[in-house]
């Protein structure tokens, strides 16, 4: 019993979770169950979700390592399937991006893979798709997991992992004409032509409107080799607006050293030294390595920015404030002109590079943050770092180009004041902005996976129970009574420790792992794709692995 782990979920957060469990010199009892009919791909790369048209923004050398890179992969796959998607295969490359059904695919090979290395290693894996997990109850000596299966009873395990992932609503359409997710793609073909708005400017919503442009038209290649959009004779009048706060588009993939440079300020060891002091201050103090790490790999662009002036509160003003003041397709063609002579010479942006290479370090300390540095934090800072690592496949701007010389697509700046409206037996909706109102055909909200909170859980048990509960954020100490009561407010997420262990009053409590993503957003806000789930997955088998040792030295010692 005391090995016996349950993974719900067989995603890429499962999936590294199983990697790094097998590594364990104990043979063990594995349980992963799957919502969907077929484990190891993944929701986000499901092809019941996604159209063929939309993009993974991750390439195969970013990929950690599982048993097979993704080129060597797709390298040796038949040449009907590649040209099902539009590969070449003398064009595979490592820095390249693939098709999201396509990653789907490969990641199910490795799941595969997996599932052959550990019974030669003596673990015994169960898998079972199609079981929805319908009920987690934490009990005094073991954990029942519950499923729609006719399991009333459940399974008890020692040890499980919520490796749930993404979650989008069960209806996509909720009023005609207004979708509230993307996904999944098969809903958004039947739009009809007219006035589409989107709001985001993301990947999620470069997706969307792929999926309805390809609908109302094709993409195709001209005579100079450039791509151009072709709207079908049927499309009529469709037309496509894409909405954001700033009405900037995102930026395209650029080339970076893999794995990435070590700061030479801004390192782990000084962001944790600031964190190992407390609270207070710890944004600012943590901004000025930023900045410092900053000016000493880009110090022409610290000085066009103003560097020496600027404050994590105004940072982003300076971050944005080229771009802001240019048409944004106009921008757009200038920087993918840039990235693609990057890549090719492969020539790295210094001030790019310090951005991508401290993001994940500064993020070490939003759960340290008291509430007044947490508030500051997501109102600006937090936007640029998400700007950087959020860049999209070339070939989606070019894409979203070709569009826009088409007449087909335009961009619109929301600002922070606007309301979005929708009439009972009318389509679609209206935005309102502080000077314009925008009527819509139809309407998709396209701004991505939201963060959940604990009462989300879909396991009505943990709530009930009070096994879950929001992960708390100091507030200010110097406003508090000298006795601290309510030292702590609760905004969200789930409440973990680094090993992504529920921390609860219940029993048991560190056996339960919520590896779930939307649950860790709200303290961990750059968790994003694979690499993320791959780092995940390692802390959660890693300590499970431990946990389990313990035991056993336990045991022998009162035996």
């Amino acid at each position: 019993m005391k090995n016996r782990i349950c993974i719900i979920g067989s995603g890429p957060t499962g999936i590294y979770t199983l990697k790094n469990l097998i590594a364990s010199p104990t043979p063990l009892d594995i349980t992963i169950y799957e919502a969907e009919s077929e484990a190891g791909k993944g929701t986000p790369y499901l092809p019941s979700i996604n159209d063929p048209v939309m993009l993974c923004n991750i390439p195969s050398i970013e990929i950690p390592f599982i048993g097979q890179t993704l080129m060597d992969w797709l390298a040796k796959q038949p040449d009907d399937y590649l040209q099902r998607f539009g590969i070449v295969k003398s064009e595979i490359d490592e820095r390249q991006f693939y098709p999201r059904v396509v990653l789907g695919d490969y990641l199910h090979t490795q799941f595969r893979f997996l599932l052959t290395v550990a019974k030669e290693k003596g673990h015994a894996v169960l898998v079972k798709p199609a079981h929805r997990v319908t009920d987690i109850v934490v009990g005094e000596t073991a954990i029942q997991v519950k499923t729609g299966q006719g399991e009333d009873l459940g399974s008890s395990f020692s040890y499980v992992v919520i490796a749930t992932g993404h979650d989008w609503p069960e209806t996509t359409e909720t009023k005609p004409g207004y979708f509230v997710s993307p996904w999944p793609a098969s809903a958004l073909e039947g739009i009809p032509s007219g006035s589409l708005g989107i709001l985001g400017t993301s990947l999620s919503a470069i997706d969307a409107l792929m999926t309805v442009s390809t609908a109302h038209g094709s993409f195709l290649y001209d005579e100079a080799g450039a791509l151009i959009y072709k709207p079908a004779a049927s499309s009529g009048d469709f037309h496509a607006t894409m909405m954001s706060r700033k009405g900037l588009l995102p930026e395209a993939d650029f080339y970076f050293p893999i794995p990435y440079e070590t700061p030479t300020i801004c390192t782990e060891e000084a962001v944790d030294a600031l964190i190992a002091k407390g609270s207070s201050g710890l944004l600012d103090a943590t901004f000025t390595l930023f900045s410092q790490e900053l000016a000493l790999r880009d110090q022409e662009y610290a000085m066009k920015i103003g560097l020496s002036d600027l404050d994590a509160d105004s940072f982003a003003d300076a971050y944005y404030a080229q771009r802001s003041g240019i048409d944004a397709f106009a921008w757009a063609a200038r920087n993918l002109a840039e990235a693609q002579g990057n890549m090719i010479q492969k020539v790295t942006v210094p001030w790019r590079n310090a951005i991508m290479i401290t993001h994940e370090i500064i993020a070490r300390i939003v759960p340290h943050l008291d509430l007044n540095d947490f508030r500051r934090f997501g109102k600006s800072f937090k936007s640029i770092f998400i700007d950087e690592y959020a860049t999209v496949p070339h070939l989606s701007i070019q894409r979203l180009l070709a569009l826009h010389n088409a007449g087909v697509l335009s961009i619109q700046k929301l600002g922070n004041d606007y309301e979005i409206e929708t009439a009972p037996g009318k389509r679609g909706a209206t935005v309102k902005t502080e000077s314009e109102r925008l009527e819509f055909d139809t309407f998709i909200d396209a701004t991505g996976q939201s963060a959940h909170s604990a009462k989300d859980i879909p396991f009505p048990s943990l709530v009930n129970a009070n096994v879950v509960r929001e992960a708390p954020t100091l507030r200010e100490l110097s406003i508090l009574p000298e006795d601290h009561v309510g030292e702590v407010e609760y905004l969200g997420g789930i409440d973990v420790d680094e090993d992504y262990r529920v921390i609860s009053g219940g029993a048991l409590q560190t056996a339960l792992y919520c590896a779930a993503i939307p649950y860790l957003l709200h303290k961990h806000p750059f968790i994003q794709g694979i690499t993320s789930a791959a780092e995940i997955g390692e802390a959660v088998a890693a300590s499970i692995i431990a946990d389990m040792a313990r035991a056993d030295f336990h045991e022998r010692l009162t035996a």
